[in-house]
């Protein structure tokens, strides 16, 4: 029989291994579920007026002609690509180079042996839709399409697997929040590789050393947020005038962020016993008060990395306006019998929706045969096909490819049937996974399930995320 009142846990106990990092996973996956409806919600609005007597209107939005002009200098485009694909978008990269260094330094991508299931899974689920996508397009136009059903979306996914609650085990969720980010990569991989045309290597030159000084004033201890936004800005500019996409820019500054902070946790221990005292006897008029408490702030926020902080503040903008904004922008097509027929549908929509289950299941059956990697604790085969048809929903990015691919000036027929193709293969992808999540979940879980090689897998992310959810009332009675 437990004992009444016992006394709390002493403060000093060092947090379970794992914490640190499994606290801004848990924060991401609830941000992705819920930005996954706003997104939905954006797309359905986009997809009505796009058909309706607005869709005049709505298109005309997106070409506002922007200007920006400094002297002779002018930067000039339309709402739609410059401010939103170019602009906008680059924020959008620039938080997934942090989740992908998040996921490199800290992640389930920091070991290898965890990192091959979600790197197998990734790949497979690239190349697979890619086949098939050439092969029912080889020789034709839309050949150079082939890259518009490689990527999934995590907002959509997250989504889904939030209707299923904690029947979900969290090694599903890691898995395909892995998966998608390595997806994310090898995406920015063939945008960087295959999208970019011509180059000038005056402006490429100038990124360098925008990113050389962004480098040194890491290194050096500059801290000044405004002076990385002048910097990054120019960068932005400068790979833009290049020929390279100026998404890039994002990725690679995302890359380059510190993921150590810059104060150490003994360093800010002594700062604030140092200042507890002297704070305590301070007249509150007294300025070395406030210059005290300047102090301290300075010490505190530099005591998080700037990875940790840049991805927590800015990942809610990119899950609730700049994805929903871009999915205005973007999904808004004209549901016509020529677009739906168009043989470009059919290939981005069976890319998506056989390509991705098969890719993804094949690939982590030969890593677990090949001993390479091993199933997540409490994650089945059946679990893994599901999860393979939901990695098949590709919203945001394989719309970003699409216009890539297709830019509407060249192939307008291509681009709306891509556009089309992506909105039917995400669908079925998103129906069959959750029918079979459904089905599967409803039967008892396995008990004391080990892997292949009898192993636990994820246990450890499964013990710390169960200590957390224990810890959460308590925390909040605080």
């Amino acid at each position: 029989m437990a004992k009444k009142n016992a006394p709390p846990p002493p403060r000093d106990l060092p947090a379970p291994r794992g914490n640190q990092w499994l606290t801004p996973v848990r924060s991401f996956l609830q941000i992705e579920s819920a930005s996954g409806i706003v997104l939905l919600i954006c797309t359905i609005v986009a997809l009505v007026l796009a058909n309706s007597s607005l869709s005049g209107w709505f298109a005309s939005i997106w070409k506002t002609k922007v200007e920006l002009a400094v002297a002779d200098f002018k930067l000039t485009g339309d709402l739609g690509h410059l401010v939103i694909n170019d602009g906008l978008m680059a924020i959008f990269f620039f938080v997934i180079g942090l989740e992908i260094k998040r996921e490199i330094v800290a992640g389930e991508l920091r070991e290898v042996r965890k990192a091959m299931l979600p790197v197998f899974a990734a790949v497979g689920g690239m190349i697979m839709p890619a086949c098939i996508f050439t092969i029912l397009q080889y020789g034709q136009p839309g050949q150079r399409g082939w890259a518009v059903p490689m990527a999934t979306d995590i907002a959509f996914v997250v989504g889904v697997l939030a209707l299923f609650g904690k029947k979900v085990p969290f090694g599903l969720k890691i898995l395909l929040l892995s998966l998608a980010i390595v997806d994310d990569l090898g995406a920015v991989l063939v945008i960087a590789f295959v999208f970019t045309e011509s180059l000038k290597w005056g402006w490429i030159a100038a990124a360098a050393a925008g990113f050389c000084v962004t480098y040194g004033m890491n290194r050096a201890g500059v801290r000044s947020v405004s002076v990385y936004v002048i910097v990054g800005a120019f960068i932005w500019l400068a790979v833009y005038k290049s020929g390279v996409h100026s998404t890039m820019a994002g990725v690679l500054l995302g890359l380059l962020t510190p993921s150590s902070a810059w104060v150490g946790d003994k360093t800010f221990l002594a700062v604030v016993d140092e200042l507890w005292e002297r704070l305590r006897g301070y007249d509150p008029k007294d300025e070395q008060r406030y210059a005290d408490l300047k102090h301290l702030q300075f010490a505190a926020r530099e005591a998080i990395s700037p990875l940790h902080r840049l991805e927590t503040a800015l990942h809610p903008w990119v899950g609730f306006v700049i994805m929903p904004v871009f999915a205005l922008a973007n999904a808004g097509v004209q549901l016509e019998a020529s677009a739906i027929s168009n043989s470009v549908a059919h290939s981005v929509a069976a890319g998506l929706a056989l390509g991705k289950p098969i890719g993804i299941f094949f690939a982590c059956w030969l890593a677990v045969k090949l001993g390479l990697a091993s199933l997540p604790r409490g994650v089945t085969w059946p679990m893994i096909l599901a999860g393979g048809c939901l990695g098949g929903i590709g919203f945001t990015m394989a719309l970003f490819i699409n216009g890539l691919a297709f830019p509407v000036a060249s192939f307008p027929e291509y681009e709306a049937a891509g556009k089309i193709g992506t909105l039917l293969g995400s669908l079925i992808c998103g129906f069959i996974g959750s029918i079979l999540l459904l089905w599967i979940l409803r039967k008892p879980a396995p008990q004391n399930q080990h892997d292949s090689n009898g192993e636990n897998g994820s246990g450890e992310n499964e013990l710390a995320e169960k200590e957390l959810v224990a810890n959460e009332p308590a925390k909040s009675q605080n």
